[in-house]
């Protein structure tokens, strides 16, 4: 049943008398105002208007309930009151916004006490914290910034750092939080040079080789080869062995017996030493060779022109071949020492004994006869 609404005879009675009394008055004002020019025309059109209105107002439109043809219908949220902050964030039903992703942000500090950042040749590498079938750890992600910053989905993972031949790992579990993680890494940096006297050598001429020693062996564990001088290694903290041997960048236009190491070109003059890497420290070895090149050539007198056509042996006092070379004067870097130079030519052998000094080149003349 639709509600009753009552209005009072007398109320309607009393309305309809004080309009007659105001549209009397109105048409007075109006006769006065039309003499008087100075009088606006939105004034007179504001009285003519009736009482209440005032100046004439343009009231807005209501929005058309029909959508228009091109515009797609929108998909109301479950929430309407609640809408995602970015596309990370899921609403839920307490009516908060929680996030399903952690940022994280990962830097690697010099040692557990120490506020100094590792600022360059870091790798780092992320897991899922859940082994394959074959006990492997599937790679998530891979960076070389030295500051990642990382979003990753709530869950745990497995952090890995590392610099050089040094590294560090960490188990992290995200929680949707914003997490920062300092790991820090018990590790430094070596750095080898090798030289001749004040001179340094061509990084070219010299190969260097790393060994953590191990039980009174100083080369129990070869952890880096083939290093040239120069180079920077990032290694844990901790004490190493330091080989260096003097290479013959010549010896590929030679013929090679035998030398001081399983490398072709390698000679016998061989400078090791011991070094102790410190945390977030640089620690420079200095090796110094004591050779010299050595130009061996089969003469009639001294001084006189070389023969050609001569195979030549060098060896030690004791009797060990170093090198087996053919020409009329070859060449070749030897420590310093007491070496046999043999000479064959024409079915003739003729030798002679000799000194090295490091770092004075010379030419040994064998005479023949």
């Amino acid at each position: 049943m639709m509600p009753t609404v009552s209005i009072d005879p007398s109320l309607k009675t009393r309305q309809s008398g004080r309009m007659r009394l105001f549209a009397q008055h109105r048409q007075s004002l109006l006769r006065a105002l039309v003499r008087t020019t100075a009088l606006s025309v939105p004034l007179i059109c504001a009285i003519l208007n009736g009482p209440g209105t005032g100046l004439a107002q343009q009231r807005p439109s209501p929005p058309s309930s029909t959508p228009a043809a091109n515009m797609p219908p929108l998909a109301q949220p479950a929430n309407p009151g609640l809408s995602p902050l970015s596309p990370n964030l899921m609403p839920f039903s307490n009516g908060l916004a929680t996030p399903t992703t952690s940022r994280l942000r990962l830097m690697a500090v010099f040692g557990p006490q120490s506020r100094k950042a590792v600022t360059s040749d870091l790798n780092w590498n992320i897991f899922e914290d859940r082994p394959n079938s074959d006990g492997s750890y599937k790679l998530l992600l891979q960076s070389t910034d030295p500051l990642p910053q990382i979003e990753l989905p709530k869950g745990d993972y497995i952090i890995h750092v590392s610099y050089g031949l040094a590294s560090s790992t960490r188990r992290i579990s995200l929680n949707g939080d914003e997490v920062t993680e300092a790991i820090s890494l018990n590790a430094g940096a070596l750095k080898v040079t090798s030289m001749i006297g004040d001179s340094p050598i061509a990084p070219n001429r010299t190969m260097i080789s790393i060994f953590v020693p191990d039980r009174g062996n100083a080369e129990g564990k070869l952890v880096a080869s083939n290093v040239k001088a120069g180079d920077i290694l990032r290694l844990p903290e901790g004490s190493y062995h330091i080989v260096s041997t003097y290479l013959d960048t010549s010896a590929s236009a030679q013929t090679s017996v035998t030398s001081a190491s399983t490398t072709s070109n390698a000679t016998n003059s061989i400078v090791e030493a011991d070094a102790k890497v410190q945390i977030g420290k640089l620690t420079q070895a200095i090796l110094r060779h004591r050779v010299a090149l050595i130009t061996l050539k089969l003469v009639n007198a001294n001084g006189a022109e070389a023969l050609a056509n001569t195979s030549f042996t060098v060896l030690t006092p004791g009797g060990d071949v170093l090198r087996e070379m053919i020409g009329a004067f070859p060449s070749l870097p030897l420590a310093e020492g007491e070496y046999v130079a043999i000479a064959r030519r024409d079915g003739k052998t003729f030798q002679r004994n000799f000194n090295v000094v490091g770092g004075h080149d010379a030419d040994i003349e064998v005479l023949s006869k």
